[in-house]
């Protein structure tokens, strides 16, 4: 299942199912509003695929954007397995931190 991270206006990150879970079950237990978490726990819970940032609060945003920028690169360089398809794994998830630069700007 391909699924979609609206990051900005016309910033949208397209991956799998699987790496779309990956990086919720990353934020979820780092933002610091328990609504916003309670909110991506049902995301993945409910196999939704999608997520507006833009739509969140400000608070939130800026929340996610952090914890995107400041923390997904190594948590995924030390988690994820070893293997032919690490580095464009990597790669696509460097695309979103890139992203959630532009879209904080």
């Amino acid at each position: 299942m391909a699924a979609l991270i609206m990051v900005g206006p016309g910033l949208d990150w397209q991956s799998s199912g699987g790496l779309f879970d990956f990086v919720l079950e990353y934020l979820i237990p780092r933002v610091s509003d328990a609504k916003t978490a309670e909110w991506l726990q049902t995301v993945v819970n409910e196999n939704l695929g999608s997520m507006w940032i833009p739509d969140l609060p400000s608070e939130a945003r800026e929340d996610i954007y952090r914890l995107l920028q400041g923390g997904l690169l190594t948590h995924a360089e030390k988690e994820l397995p070893e293997g032919p398809a690490k580095p464009d794994t990597l790669a696509t998830l460097r695309d979103l931190v890139q992203m959630t630069r532009a879209g904080n700007a």
